[in-house]
């Protein structure tokens, strides 16, 4: 049994060997890193190293990635990264020593720099996240985490998040198992608003959403030359069931139809007030369904 579990969804990633390297380099605890393949074999050849637990899937979609990945998963802590990310020393020790049994914490972000395989030295820091009024994007009709850049770097070094960017968070994993659950692949899309719905979960069924500052991760940002390139697929299409999912999202947490929370949503986006792309009339906070939040 290990101490904690890393999970990682994997589809055509041809970063996964770095990532890994990066993990494998930086922990200082006892870890499994487990990949998990979407209906696809490994692009390279794994590294040879006894913490490293691949499972191989039929394609399922990240939900169900992800799912089998908290099902596989020992550790006293569970975190899920994207399989193109960098870490600093000692990530794993600085996030659980800060994470409460109801928390989920996300280490500080970076953007990665891709030749150096390291965090952009004068990057910009992406520590806050907030959820979008609902709106109609490429994405199709619906709410969404947008980078908080006027969020204040003078606040606290564990600070609480509206919500996060997804591509790397930790939480203890008993509590995660009881109060959270597999992710809903039934009506959600394979692909996108895990975030949300895992963030809202905390938040509104009484856990926390926090940032730890003292340590960090950088993200590939993905560009038009990695597709061009073909680094990475382009399974991940606008198409009906993600845009169907993503109106899911929001009509069902808007209307509070999430069963067992302790918190309506408007409570949430209260906390975090003012909120950008929100309005000050809270009878406008509806959603087209006519559920109205009080």
């Amino acid at each position: 049994m290990a101490y904690l579990s890393i999970i990682i969804p994997v589809f055509k990633e041809p970063f996964l060997n770095k990532t890994v390297d990066s993990i494998l380099a930086g922990a200082v605890t006892d870890i499994e890193i487990i990949p998990i393949f979407d209906g696809v074999e490994p692009i390279e050849s794994l590294r040879d190293d006894p913490r490293i637990k691949p499972i191989r899937l039929d394609h399922v979609g990240m939900r169900g990635a992800i799912n089998a990945g908290i099902k596989a998963s020992t550790g006293k802590f569970l975190m899920k990264t994207d399989a193109h990310c960098a870490f600093a020393p000692g990530f794993d020790k600085i996030l659980t020593d800060n994470c409460a049994e109801d928390w989920l914490v996300v280490p500080r972000r970076y953007s990665l720099n891709e030749n150096l395989w390291d965090k952009e030295e004068n990057g910009r820091v992406k520590d806050y996240h907030y959820i979008t009024f609902p709106k109609q994007t490429m994405w199709g009709y619906g709410i969404f985490p947008i980078e908080w850049r006027k969020r204040g770097l003078e606040l606290p070094e564990i600070d609480d998040i509206m919500t996060f960017q997804g591509s790397c968070w930790l939480v203890n994993r008993e509590y995660f198992v009881q109060h959270i659950g597999l992710l809903d692949a039934e009506h959600y899309s394979p692909f996108g608003g895990e975030q949300l719905e895992i963030g809202l979960k905390y938040w509104l069924g009484g856990g926390q959403c926090k940032v730890i500052k003292s340590t960090w991760y950088a993200h590939l940002r993905k560009t038009k030359h990695h597709y061009n390139t073909h680094m990475f697929s382009t399974l991940h299409k606008r198409d009906g069931p993600v845009q169907e999912g993503h109106e899911y999202l929001a009509r069902h947490w808007m209307g509070n139809e999430e069963p067992n929370m302790i918190h309506e949503f408007s409570w949430l986006v209260e906390k975090f007030w003012p909120v950008p792309s929100w309005p000050e009339e809270r009878n406008l906070w509806i959603y087209p369904n006519g559920k109205t939040n009080s």
